[in-house]
């Protein structure tokens, strides 16, 4: 059973200051694609276009961004092992570690925007 979910200011309330400037980040870049449903829940944040397409998780020391992508990317930014991510449709499930808002930039961007469009494909 999920917990239920909570707001905005909930989620923010007790959260260390750089998960802020990270989600807005985030959350400003898809909201500017196209619709995008956010559920904020103990474990996280979630960004939704249909299915998960986003979230990020908060950790001690970072806020880990987890992105589902159509196709696996090998790059020096993901932190974990890429892994298939199951559920419908064969998408890739790539985490960054992100400690400062500064480290979304234009790549990151780029496959945030991905995962967004590859749910119409």
């Amino acid at each position: 059973m999920c917990a239920p979910g909570l707001s905005i200011d909930e989620f923010f309330a007790t959260a260390h200051e750089r998960e802020r400037p990270i989600y807005d980040a985030v959350a400003d870049h898809l909201s500017s694609i196209g619709e995008i449903t956010i559920e904020f829940v103990q474990v996280g944040i979630f960004f939704k276009n249909g299915p998960n397409i986003a979230q990020l998780r908060t950790m001690k020391k970072w806020m880990a961004l987890c992105l589902y992508l159509p196709e696996k990317v090998n790059s020096t930014r993901f932190s974990r092992k890429t892994v298939p991510a199951g559920g419908k449709g064969s998408r890739w499930y790539h985490v960054i570690n992100v400690t400062d808002a500064s480290e979304i930039d234009d790549q990151v961007l780029e496959w945030l925007t991905h995962a967004y469009l590859a749910v119409d494909e």
